[in-house]
């Protein structure tokens, strides 16, 4: 049986070749109408001119919307407040903003009626995952297109040569082979494919943009102060910014020092393995700074747990679950932990280096009186660790007096 055909399609418009020759890919094959939507999630270019693309390819309902401080304030935040990396390494800087991207198009598509959605993902990688699980989580009957696992336009060359036969524009830089892949937002840029492929290989210096060389990096420290409130960063300095303007002004400082850098091989979700290249200078700061505030404000049990949970976390927002009441349990449970988070920490930035030096919390557990080399007034009696050791050696000791020690 045929499937019904699509009428109306939101596509995720970049303005860039590949989502063009998708637009008119899309009017072309199923002769349908497109809506296009261009997010402004901090990639640092001017989106405006995605609106005269659209145009010219006859599209007449364009979205194009600054989702910066949603983005930070609904997103970035909630998932820094679970210090979340994936790998141990990763601060998850292009799958944190899918699921924002993909809850926009479907309230669009709401909006205009439109019956599809359709990215410009390829078969190979994790965004697929990531923008139709969160698709279908928040639509559950919408029909969802996605061109790289349907057309025969497998290579760049035959991308640039349908985009020629259409009158589709092409950038200079877009002619020939790319040398690798970038994709950006407020929280990082990444880089990943062709030039990078080879692991072996060190990354080249002209593809960062982000980060001054660490060596390159100004030879005196910078030292900010960073305040938090119930977990997340409100002020630089004294200075109360916004979150977009926060993590902005983190960048700044972190990618001037040469903070933030990563080369990564991690596990894709599809099942293979990828390198990927990724500055992040203003996560990178904050990850540092939280972890300093939790140290001084969270009960021990908590913080360990917290940290157990992470790694399920991370992994879940990786491959795409944001949308998954596993992660809004977890996120749930995080956000509880986070009520007494709240102080200063003191940082210096130095040569790609987040080195903590100070932190102060109206809320904080720490208490000198107990932890002190010298005499102090705490109801703490030095005599009652034999007892606390004892009963946690009780259970070591019945274990060797029975076996002797053997395995």
């Amino acid at each position: 049986m045929d499937k019904p055909a699509i009428k109306k399609i939101v596509l995720a418009y970049s303005g860039g070749l590949d989502t063009s020759v998708i637009l008119r890919w899309l009017q072309e094959e199923l002769g349908a109408e497109v809506v296009t939507f261009t997010a402004d999630i901090g990639q640092g270019e001017d989106i405006e001119p995605a609106r005269t693309k659209a145009e010219a390819l006859g599209i007449r309902e364009i979205y194009i919307e600054d989702l910066r401080e949603e983005f930070v304030s609904d997103y970035v935040f909630p998932m820094f407040r679970a210090n979340a990396l994936y790998e141990g390494a990763y601060l998850l800087g292009t799958a944190i903003a899918r699921p924002l991207i993909a809850k926009r198009q479907i309230e669009i598509a709401r909006e205009v009626g439109a019956d599809a959605v359709s990215h410009g993902a390829t078969g190979k990688g994790n965004d697929q995952v990531r923008f139709e699980l969160g698709y279908y989580a928040l639509a559950p009957d919408i029909k969802v297109v996605a061109p790289w696992r349907q057309w025969d336009l497998t290579s760049r060359t035959r991308l640039i040569e349908y985009a020629e036969q259409h009158q589709i524009s092409i950038p200079q830089d877009k002619r020939g082979e790319a040398p690798f892949s970038v994709d950006a937002n407020l929280l990082h840029i990444s880089a990943e494919g062709k030039v990078l492929e080879d692991p072996w290989l060190a990354p080249e210096e002209y593809i960062f943009t982000r980060t001054t060389a660490p060596m390159d990096a100004p030879d005196k420290i910078t030292e900010i102060t960073i305040d938090f409130v119930e977990g997340d960063p409100v002020a630089i300095d004294g200075k109360a910014l916004s979150p977009a303007s926060l993590l902005h002004e983190l960048n700044l400082l972190g990618g001037k020092n040469g903070i933030g850098r990563l080369d990564l091989v991690e596990n894709r979700f599809v099942g293979m393995k990828s390198r990927g290249v990724y500055e992040t200078p203003g996560g990178t700061i904050l990850l540092k700074a939280r972890r300093a505030m939790e140290s001084l404000t969270l009960d021990r049990n908590a913080a360990h747990a917290k940290d157990a949970l992470m790694p399920r976390y991370a992994e879940l927002i990786y491959n795409g679950f944001w949308f998954d009441p596993e992660r809004e349990m977890l996120q749930a449970a995080i956000d509880a932990s986070q009520h007494n988070v709240s102080g200063q920490v003191r940082v210096q930035l130095y040569k790609g280096n987040v080195i903590i030096c100070g932190r102060q919390s109206p809320q904080s557990l720490y208490q000198p009186d107990l932890v002190t080399f010298e005499e102090g007034t705490a109801d703490y009696d030095q005599a009652d660790a034999e007892g606390f050791i004892r009963l946690n050696a009780l259970r070591l000791r019945v274990n060797r007096l029975i076996t002797g020690g053997k395995k």
